[in-house]
C-alpha cells in the first residue's frame, strides 16, 4: 500500500523564528470557589480546573464567556493534599497530587481518570501513581525552601508525564519522567536542567506545535512563560529556551497554563495578599504566532471522509482515531469530539480543516468544504 508523507504547515501572524507572545488579554476575575485555582486543560470544548491545598478533591467546568462553574466532577477516593497541576492525553486525565512545600511529602502521588468517566459521570474513581524522586535524601521539613517542590506537569507522549519542580532555592528547574500506567516509580531527573529565574507554576506540552510552555512568576509575583522548542527526544530543556515577561499583567501569582488550540492559551491566577499588594484570581489569554507542523506517514489511502463538500452529515470511515477536531480558515476549534458521524449542519458555508487524532501525538489532517 502506497505511503506518503505529509507534512502541514500553517503560520499564523507575522513571520517569526521564535514564538512571539501577544493579545495578553485579563478575561475576568474566577469565582469565588475558584480563588485558588491550581491547574487547567481545555477538553471538550470545556475549561477545566481544580483548587489547591486543603481544597476539595473537585474539578470544575468553567464557561470562559460567561465566567460562570457550570459543572462539579468529584474524584471519590482521592485527597486534595496538594493538587497542583492537572495534564491530558487523549484517553485520560492525570491530577498532580505533586505541591510539596516544605520538602517533607513522602506520599507524592497522580491521580489518572478515564476521560470516557469523566463524560459520563460526576463522580470517578482515579486509578493512583504514585513516586519519589531518586535524588531526594533530606526529608526534613523546610517551608518555601525546598528543592522538592512542584507544581507543573505535562503528557508528554503515549508512555510518559513529565515534571517540574518549583525550586525554591536556587531556581533551578529539573524535570523528572514519569510513567503513566499505575504503580509506584522512584524517578530519576533528565539530564539537562532550566535556570527558571524564579517559582515555575504550571506547565503545557502543544503537540500541534512541539513546544512546551511553562508559567511561573518572581520573587514580586511578576509572571513569566518559558518556551522550550527543538528539544531531542524527552530532554524539553535541551532546546531553545526563551523567557518572556508578561508586564501587561502587573502582579500576579500565576498558577496554571492550558492550550486551546495551536496558537491560544489559557492562564488561570490564584488570588492572593501580600500587603501591601492583593488581588483576585483571574483567567488570562494570549496568542502565539508558532508554526504548526507535522511530518507523519501514514497509510492514508484506506481512509475516508464523505460527502465533500458536506452538507449536514461528515463521516469518517477507515481510520482507527483517538478524537477528531475541526477548525475554520482562522484556525478557530469550532468542533471537538469521538464520533465517526459529525453533525456540522450548523457550520457557516466553506473550507475547513479536519484533524484526526491518532495514538502517540500523531495526527492527520484533510480538508472538507462545507456546502
Amino acid at each position: 500500500m502506497k505511503k506518503i508523507i505529509l507534512i502541514i504547515s500553517f503560520i499564523l501572524g507575522t513571520f517569526s523564528v521564535m514564538a512571539q507572545i501577544a493579545n495578553i488579554e485579563e478575561k475576568f476575575d474566577l469565582p469565588i470557589i475558584l480563588s485558588e485555582s491550581s491547574g487547567a486543560i481545555f477538553f471538550n470544548n470545556r475549561l477545566i480546573i481544580h483548587n489547591d491545598s486543603g481544597n476539595e478533591n473537585k474539578l470544575y467546568e468553567l464557561d470562559t464567556i460567561s465566567g460562570g462553574v457550570t459543572r462539579i466532577v468529584s474524584v471519590v477516593n482521592a485527597t486534595n493534599v496538594d493538587w497542583e497541576d492537572i495534564a491530558q492525553d487523549d484517553t485520560s486525565i492525570y491530577i498532580g497530587d505533586i505541591g510539596n512545600n516544605s520538602g517533607d511529602r513522602t506520599d507524592l502521588k497522580i491521580y489518572k481518570i478515564n476521560k470516557n468517566d469523566y463524560l459520563s459521570s460526576n463522580n470517578v474513581t482515579p486509578e493512583i501513581i504514585n513516586f519519589t524522586y531518586s535524588d531526594q535524601i533530606d526529608f526534613d521539613a523546610n517551608p518555601n525552601s525546598s528543592e522538592w517542590d512542584a507544581e507543573a506537569l505535562i503528557s508528554f507522549d503515549s508512555n510518559n508525564l513529565i515534571l517540574f519542580t518549583k525550586n525554591w532555592v536556587n531556581g533551578i528547574t529539573k524535570a523528572y519522567s514519569i510513567p503513566k500506567n499505575s504503580g509506584t516509580y522512584n524517578i530519576n531527573p533528565l539530564t539537562t536542567a532550566l535556570t527558571s529565574g524564579g517559582l515555575i507554576t504550571g506547565a503545557t506540552y502543544n503537540p500541534s506545535t512541539e513546544k512546551v510552555y511553562l508559567i511561573g512568576y518572581n520573587s514580586v509575583l511578576q509572571p513569566f512563560v518559558w518556551v522550550s522548542e527543538n528539544f531531542t527526544n524527552n530532554e524539553v530543556f535541551s532546546g531553545t529556551n526563551r523567557q518572556t515577561f508578561l508586564a501587561s499583567l502587573g502582579f500576579e501569582q500565576v498558577e496554571a497554563i492550558t492550550h486551546i488550540e495551536a496558537n491560544r492559551y489559557f492562564i488561570t491566577s490564584e488570588s492572593f495578599n501580600f500587603p501591601p499588594y492583593s488581588d483576585n484570581g483571574k483567567l488570562v489569554s494570549f496568542t502565539t504566532n508558532d508554526n504548526v507542523l507535522s511530518i507523519m506517514e501514514e497509510e492514508i489511502s484506506v481512509m475516508s471522509l464523505y460527502p465533500n463538500p458536506v452538507k449536514d452529515i461528515l463521516f469518517i470511515d477507515g481510520l482507527e482515531f483517538t478524537s477528531i477536531e475541526i477548525y475554520d480558515t482562522k484556525f478557530a476549534l469550532v468542533h471537538r469530539g469521538f464520533n465517526p458521524k459529525i453533525n456540522v449542519s450548523e457550520l457557516n458555508k466553506g473550507l475547513y480543516l479536519v484533524k484526526i487524532n491518532l495514538k502517540d501525538h500523531k495526527y492527520n489532517i484533510k480538508k472538507i468544504i462545507k456546502d
